[in-house]
């Protein structure tokens, strides 16, 4: 038996049919069956698009927190920005060195992530360290 799928008609991700939401966006699955859909039709994931450039500027300029205005969260920003010039101007580096620690490892956890995975922890759920 061939397994069914069905498109979300909010994302347009590919969803096992009978799974009633939507595995990337979280959205109510129709009730029909849309039929088998092909691997080389299926449509981007959006929000995906965010996934390198994040994943590049938090690897290169991690300790500025650009990555994080790239996927909109401001707040963490702002904090990581803010230790990040605290501690280079008045505490010799260290917090400005932990910062860009952090924000290495996070771009390699954006990058390492698939497209459906990245848009569902950072952009569905909001995750907004690590």
């Amino acid at each position: 038996m061939q397994t069914q799928y069905v498109n979300c008609p909010n994302c347009h991700s590919q969803n096992i049919a009978g799974g009633g939401l939507c595995s990337s966006c979280g959205a109510m699955l129709p009730a029909y069956n849309a039929g088998p859909m092909q691997p080389q039709n299926r449509p981007a994931v959006p929000g995906a698009d965010k996934k390198v450039l994040a994943g590049v500027l938090g690897i290169v300029l991690g300790g500025l927190g650009i990555h994080k205005f790239i996927l909109g969260y401001n707040t963490e920003g702002i904090i990581m920005l803010a230790v990040w010039v605290v501690g280079a101007l008045f505490l010799c580096g260290i917090p400005s060195l932990v910062m860009a620690v952090i924000g290495i490892i996070e771009g390699i956890m954006y990058l390492t992530k698939s497209d459906e995975e990245f848009v569902h922890t950072y952009i569905v759920n909001k995750k907004g360290w690590f």
